[in-house]
């Protein structure tokens, strides 16, 4: 038995079966199921998580027929031809003692196609196209096609199924009143609305027979008008219980909810008092799901009681081995899931294939393989940002000899500003990741250290990993003394007065504008201040945890301008998963925001702009400057000079918002090959 996390670790008797710990790894559509190659890609994606310690996994959602696509085309398990390419992946994960799930689920008016279907013809506000009512023919035929999909899986080698009851999707769409406007046996009175669920569920046992693992995701909590009391939660999960489910899952808020229930803002395991209130009801086991991204997290909740099983999803995009080194006692190599989205989530709903932020080998396990090397080559990385951190790391893994040099005293670069903003302290762990494995691969760390182009000679090859520089825009007064940099402003180099102007509203302003109007405690690190600012009650006396819950959020101590020169949506370039919560939690503390502006000049009496071809003033204590940023290429010409095998790597390499992601994923594929 683990020690340091004795409850992660303790085995979960199924009664036909036992599951090695306590930590599932929840489901997440990676785009892997509609490449070319995909099967063969999601057999090596599973199998590593499965070699890395996990003790049951769940698919991403397959659905039972083409009605219920995600998208078109999207993958469907609905023939034993196409049930046979799944054991590549069930036979991949079992070499590891580890159990596998396949997730059905099925959209319904979620569907971004128009053959989408539902209780009723409710139109979905995130899908264009229309919904159609199922007829009764219709839901006899679906019930059919979970069925069949289902003995499939089974066949195909799956030990067991995950019936998506949860998020909005077709199940749920069934279930509560704000999508079922049935007059029917299947709409109507509640006992009639959770009939689809349970047969379903019925009719899979009877097919599967007993020794067939059925966990059944359950909206233990719709975040949405019109959604489901606790009183019916219940009754349903007992009911489920009865026809045959093996485990519940918990499933937190509709995809069209306007709270954040996974984002990095949300507080770690902010909702396993939901599971929590459900223990006891039921006598099957209860998995608790959302921001559980480290094994002390995870022990904790299980220790207090709060679920009989954990769930992680993204945490093992961050990294496979997770179990395995909690199990080890070795925590601090964890990289953790810093809840980004930025390469899983926004990627999934851009139609591109998954993968990680701080782990690019994410769902591109057969395409970027890390090899131990036959020479060792002496390598010199300059700059310990994320691309150098990241670079140097990989190179040393594979057996090279890498000094990594910074003028800095720190590691970790734009990331020591990106942790200071209120609701991303995740950026932490990430920089504690990376220190420790620059002492686990044994890089030779130089900080507080000018690289000199003439050293470059003493090298196999030379990464210059040197950033990015603040873009100064051309305006008039630009050096004005009420002028400064979202740099000085971060670092804390300025006392930042009572009204500010912030000039760009890409990721930097945004960020700038949240620190700025911020004070107290963030509520990313205190669940009741969280679900307080965005309206959600605990105590369940409302319907849905939202029904007429008013938020309350504590608001900014500076009035703030956020301005940009597109005449487009403020912020639109934002994360396509996350950008509506930035906006929404800058609204609600009051943040004015301008587009279409052009910048005329700034002096004594503030900034002063034109849009709509009228010219305004905002008198403001302080302008601060977020126009993005220019590559930081420098040092290159000088040290090809000198060593003709040197490069550009991460920002210096190409600039934009901030882009971590497509930086570290440069240095590893980098660093992969060299």
């Amino acid at each position: 038995m683990n020690n340091n996390f004795p409850n992660v670790f303790k085995p979960l008797d199924l009664g036909f079966t036992t599951l090695k710990n306590r930590v599932l790894m929840g489901s997440m559509h990676t785009g892997l199921e509609e490449v070319k190659n995909g099967y063969q890609r999601m057999a090596s994606y599973f199998e590593q998580r499965a070699k890395g310690g996990v003790g049951l996994i769940v698919t991403g959602g397959i659905a039972p027929n083409f009605r219920g696509w995600v998208a078109p085309f999207s993958s469907k398990l609905t023939t034993k031809r196409v049930a046979k390419k799944h054991r590549l992946i069930t036979k991949a994960v079992h070499k590891y003692d580890a159990k596998i799930c396949l997730q059905i689920l099925h959209s319904g008016r979620y569907g971004h196609h128009p053959f989408n279907v539902s209780a009723s013809d409710v139109k979905s506000p995130i899908s264009k196209f229309k919904t159609k009512a199922l007829t009764e023919r219709g839901i006899q035929k679906t019930i059919n096609d979970f069925v069949r999909c289902s003995k499939l899986a089974k066949y195909a080698g799956y030990d067991g199924v995950e019936i998506m009851g949860s998020e909005g999707y077709l199940i749920n769409q069934f279930i509560v009143k704000r999508t079922n406007r049935r007059t029917d046996k299947w709409g109507g009175s509640y006992e009639n609305r959770i009939k689809f669920p349970l047969e379903i569920v019925r009719r899979i046992r009877s097919e599967v027979g007993r020794e067939f693992i059925i966990i059944f995701r359950l909206s233990m909590l719709d975040l949405v008008e019109g959604g489901s009391s606790w009183e019916e939660v219940v009754i349903l999960a007992k009911e489920l219980e009865k026809v045959g489910v093996t485990i519940i899952n918990t499933g937190i808020g509709w995809h069209e909810a306007r709270i954040p229930t996974i984002a990095t803002m949300v507080p770690r395991g902010a909702f396993s008092w939901v599971t929590k209130k459900m223990m006891g009801e039921v006598k099957i086991p209860l998995i608790t799901t959302n921001r559980i991204n480290t094994p002390e997290k995870a022990e904790k909740i299980l220790s207090e009681g709060d679920a009989d099983m954990v769930s992680l999803a993204r945490p093992f995009l961050a990294d496979p081995e997770f179990v395995n080194k909690a199990k080890e006692n070795k925590p601090e190599e964890i990289n953790t899931c810093i809840a980004c989205n930025q390469a899983c989530l926004d990627h999934a709903f851009k139609g591109k294939v998954a993968s990680c932020l701080v782990n690019p080998l994410a769902c591109h396990e057969t395409e970027i393989i890390l090899k131990n090397v036959i020479k060792s080559k002496k390598i010199l990385v300059v700059g310990a940002g994320p691309a150098g951190l990241a670079y140097a790391i990989t190179a040393a893994k594979r057996g090279h000899e890498v000094t990594l040099m910074e003028q800095s005293d720190s590691i970790g670069g734009q990331f020591n500003m990106a942790k200071l903003i209120p609701g991303k302290e995740e950026f932490y762990e990430t920089i504690r990741y990376f220190k420790n494995m620059l002492i686990k691969y044994k890089v030779n760390l130089r900080l507080n250290t000018n690289f000199e182009p003439n050293e470059a000679g003493n090298y196999d090859l030379v990464a210059l990993a040197t950033g990015i520089v603040p873009r100064k825009p051309k305006i008039n007064g630009i050096d004005h003394p009420k002028v400064v940099s979202y740099v000085d402003v971060l670092k804390g180099k300025v006392d930042i007065g009572k009204s500010v102007a912030l000039i760009g509203a890409g990721g930097i302003g945004f960020d700038v504008a949240e620190f700025l109007s911020h004070k107290g405690i963030s509520s990313s690190q205190e669940t009741n201040l969280f679900m307080r600012e965005w309206g959600v009650d605990t105590s369940f006396k409302a319907r849905a945890g939202v029904e007429g819950v008013n938020s309350s959020v504590d608001k900014s101590p500076r009035k703030i301008f956020l301005l940009q020169r597109r005449a487009g949506k403020v912020g639109s370039n934002l994360g396509k998963t996350t950008g509506w919560i930035h906006r929404f939690s800058l609204r609600n503390k009051d943040v004015k925001m301008i587009n279409g502006v052009s910048y005329q000049r700034i002096d004594d009496q503030g900034l002063h702009y034109s849009k709509n071809n009228k010219e305004k003033i905002i008198d403001v204590d302080h302008i601060v400057i977020c126009a993005g940023q220019l590559s930081n290429n420098y040092l290159l010409d000088a040290t090809i000079k000198v060593n003709s095998n040197s490069f550009l790597i991460g920002g210096a390499f190409e600039s934009s918002e901030l882009d971590a992601k497509k930086a570290i994923d440069q240095a590893v594929r980098s660093a992969a090959v060299v």
